[in-house]
């Protein structure tokens, strides 16, 4: 029987291999991707389709409609933990994925690593903590773009004394270009 874990990486065991036998898993997958494609919403459509051309057949009778509230609610029933299913294994994929680009940056903060597993108490508490964190750079970064605005001021004005001293030239060439009489 083959091990689940690969060899070290950076001192940390490398995440197990998934099993090739889970059949809920399987089935669950293929089952998401097959409904949630073109040819899942086009057999559904066929069957709504061919569910309202047989009314006049069944002369639109109270089966005819519980056999479509029948149907409808099972896929429905069936459907809700399959999706629920997949939804839960992505979003621990990108937990996970999240988790290892924290552990990777030199500079991240490796508490946060895990962090979907705290109290909601906790999470509120971190994230006033970087609320915190980003108030104070955007007031640095609102102190650096008055002082630019202020910088910009300065240039501003200093254009309009150039300009104005380049008026004052252009009339002086004016003037002595002009011929006396």
């Amino acid at each position: 029987m083959a091990s689940n874990f690969r060899p070290e990486r950076n001192g940390l065991a490398a995440p197990p291999t998934p099993p090739r036998h889970d059949l809920f898993n399987r089935v669950a997958s293929w089952t998401i991707r097959a409904t949630g494609g073109r040819w899942g919403f086009l057999t559904a459509l066929a069957a709504v389709i061919i569910w309202a051309a047989t009314g006049p057949y069944f002369h639109f009778s109270d089966t005819w409609q519980m056999v479509v509230n029948t149907g409808t609610t099972i896929v429905t029933f069936l459907m809700v933990f399959l999706i629920q299913n997949a939804q839960n294994r992505e979003s621990k994929a990108v937990h996970l994925k999240l988790d290892e680009l924290i552990y990777a940056v030199k500079s991240a903060r490796n508490e946060l690593i895990d962090v979907e597993n705290l109290t909601e108490e906790q999470l509120d508490q971190l994230a006033e903590r970087y609320r915190a964190v980003a108030a104070k750079h955007h007031g640095r970064l609102r102190d650096r773009l008055e002082g630019v605005a202020d910088e910009v001021g300065q240039v501003e004005g200093k254009v309009e004394k150039v300009e104005g001293k380049v008026e004052e030239v252009e009339d002086e060439v004016r003037r002595i270009g002009k011929p006396t009489r």
